[in-house]
C-alpha cells in the first residue's frame, strides 16, 4: 500500500503548496494540514498564505471562497463530491425575487452559501462572525440566507433589527432533535456541559450550556472548568478537542457529515499530485462574490 502520507508531505514541499482543513472532515486529514480550523480562520488564512497551491479540504464552497480572496493562487478541491446541501436551498433566482419584495433589505450571506448568491450579498458572514456582522451591518432589515436556524439564533439577539429567514438548513445539524440530547443527559449525566452549534433547531440550542461556532465550541471547552461534555455538532470536532484538551471527556451524538468526510488520503494526494480539480470563477462574478466576503472581514472584526 502507497504511503500517501510520505508523498503528501514531500508533494507539498516541492510545489510549495499548503493544506488547509476545516475541523469535520477525517482526522488522517486534519492531522497532515499546515492550517486546520472553521471557516472564518481558514477564510483568513488563505488570504495571507504565500503558497502558489492551496489544497482545500473541506466542501467546494469553502475552496470557492479561497479562491474568491486569492484569484492568482491554484485553489485545489481533493474530491469534486465534497458539496454542501445547504448551498443547493438558496438559488440566485429566488435571493433576487425576495429582493425585489424587501427593496430596502440589506443581503447577509452565510458562507455556506453559492459564489452567486455571494455576488448579491451586502456580505457574507459565518456562524463564527455572523453576530458582529449582522450587529455592524448599516440595516435594520436583512435577508438572511440561507439557514434560518443560525438567522433565528442571531435574531434573539438582535431584537430591534428584522432578519427575513430563507427556508434553507444544514442537513446534518437539523436532523438533531432535543430528545437526543435529553435521552444523553438521562443516560449517562445530566450535569454534562452541552455545546451545540448555531445550525441547530431552537430547541436543541435552548438545552445548549453553550452555542456557538466549532472555532467558539473549541475556545470554549479550554476555559471551561468541566471535565464531561457533549458535543452537538459534526464528530470530525472531536479530533482537535481530544488532542488540545487530553484531560478531559467529549460525547456526541454520532452526527456526520457524509461529504466532508469524503476526502481520503488518496484523494488528497492525487489532487496535489496531478494538481487535479482546480477551482475556477468567472472574473466578473468572483470580483462581485469578493465584495461581500471582503465586508465581511471588516465588519466582523469591529
Amino acid at each position: 500500500m502507497k504511503n500517501y502520507k510520505e508523498e503528501i508531505l514531500r508533494l507539498k514541499k516541492e510545489k510549495n503548496a499548503a493544506i488547509l482543513a476545516h475541523y469535520y472532515v477525517r482526522d488522517e486529514i486534519q492531522e497532515l494540514a499546515d492550517y486546520v480550523g472553521d471557516s472564518y480562520y481558514l477564510s483568513k488564512i488563505g488570504l495571507k498564505l504565500d503558497a502558489k497551491i492551496i489544497v482545500f479540504c473541506g466542501v467546494s464552497f469553502m475552496a470557492e471562497c479561497a479562491k474568491i480572496l486569492s484569484p492568482h493562487k491554484k485553489i485545489l478541491l481533493p474530491n469534486t463530491n465534497a458539496k454542501c446541501f445547504m448551498v443547493e436551498m438558496a438559488s440566485k433566482e429566488d435571493l433576487l425575487k425576495m429582493k425585489k419584495k424587501y427593496k430596502n433589505a440589506k443581503i447577509v450571506s452565510y458562507v455556506n452559501s453559492s459564489t452567486e448568491v455571494k455576488a448579491l450579498s451586502d456580505a457574507c458572514c459565518t456562524s463564527s462572525n455572523a453576530y458582529n456582522v449582522v450587529k455592524n451591518i448599516d440595516g435594520d432589515e436583512i435577508i438572511f440566507v440561507p439557514d434560518k436556524h443560525l438567522g433565528s439564533h442571531i435574531q434573539e439577539k438582535f431584537p430591534d433589527k428584522n432578519l427575513i429567514l430563507w427556508d434553507g438548513f444544514c442537513s446534518v445539524h437539523n436532523n438533531i432533535e432535543a430528545e437526543d440530547i435529553l435521552n444523553y443527559k438521562e443516560k449517562f449525566d445530566s450535569k454534562i456541559i452541552v455545546l451545540v452549534h448555531p445550525e441547530c433547531k431552537k430547541e436543541v440550542r435552548n438545552l445548549a450550556d453553550f452555542v456557538g461556532s466549532t472555532g467558539q465550541i473549541i475556545d470554549y471547552v479550554g476555559k471551561c472548568y468541566s471535565k464531561e461534555f457533549l458535543v452537538v455538532t459534526e464528530d470530525g470536532i472531536l479530533y482537535e478537542l481530544k488532542n488540545r484538551y487530553p484531560d478531559k471527556i467529549f460525547h456526541s451524538l454520532n452526527t456526520i457529515c457524509d461529504p466532508m468526510k469524503s476526502i481520503t488520503l488518496e484523494d488528497l494526494h492525487n489532487s496535489l499530485l496531478l494538481e487535479k480539480n482546480e477551482i475556477t470563477l468567472e472574473e466578473s462574478l468572483r470580483e462581485s462574490a469578493s465584495k461581500s466576503l471582503l465586508k465581511m472581514l471588516e465588519l466582523a472584526v469591529k
